[in-house]
């Protein structure tokens, strides 16, 4: 599409400014340990230059299975996907200005009713609708790596897509580091609020970090 429409434009600058792994991405293997409440679990994680997920070590098999659906949500934000791939096949239009200087991006087309706020060059906010669950992303704080950006710290808020009932809200806090040519994910800390005001902290700590060795043919 080569016509002029600024709210494309506008947010595929911001959509290409995001932090992702290229095509020489070569896995890595990290030690994890999750703290939940007064719960400790330890184990390994494996992510594969495809990209897929490999968790060991976990003896609670509930709580393996939570960390290997947390590592897939992880890896879908570092996962690189032209625009055209992405949104070719969406209609946008600029909606109100708000007092951070961040920008409605009103979607059409798109199967899941997602909207967006963009700042500069970075998305802000994701609106999206998913069956009877409706949230919202707002992003506080991000890391610029120099390639892209990487966001940090932000929260999601659930609610009720048809009465708009508030489900639950999380707040994220996220730390990254550079081993060889990638950012990688150190220390993230979730705190979940559910409807009724109750808290519950999860922290992910990622150590001895090793990217994989690329296969190389000779």
């Amino acid at each position: 599409m080569t016509d002029n429409n600024p709210a494309r434009d506008r947010f595929q600058a911001a959509y290409e400014n995001r932090y992702t792994w290229d095509e020489n991405f070569p896995g890595y293997t990290t030690e994890l340990e999750l703290k939940q409440g007064e719960e400790v679990y330890t184990g390994t994680i494996k992510v594969d230059s495809d990209l897929s997920v490999e968790v060991t070590g976990i003896g609670d098999e509930k709580v393996q299975e939570s960390i290997y659906n947390h590592m897939r949500d992880v890896i879908t934000h570092r996962k690189r996907a032209s625009f055209e791939e992405a949104h070719g096949k969406n209609t946008f239009s600029m909606g109100e200005e708000d007092s951070t200087g961040a920008v409605e991006i009103l979607v059409e087309g798109d199967s899941m009713g997602s909207n967006y706020k963009v700042r500069g060059k970075e998305i802000s906010q994701v609106s999206r609708v998913m069956g009877p669950m409706a949230f919202v992303i707002n992003t506080n704080d991000s890391l610029d790596t120099g390639e892209g950006y990487i966001s940090t710290g932000y929260n999601a808020i659930f609610r009720d897509s048809k009465t708009n009932d508030l489900k639950g809200k999380r707040e994220f806090k996220e730390t990254y580091e550079k081993f060889g040519n990638y950012y990688l994910p150190t220390h993230q800390v979730i705190e979940s609020i559910g409807k009724e005001g109750e808290k519950t902290t999860t922290e992910f700590t990622f150590s001895q970090i090793q990217l994989l060795e690329s296969a190389v043919a000779v």
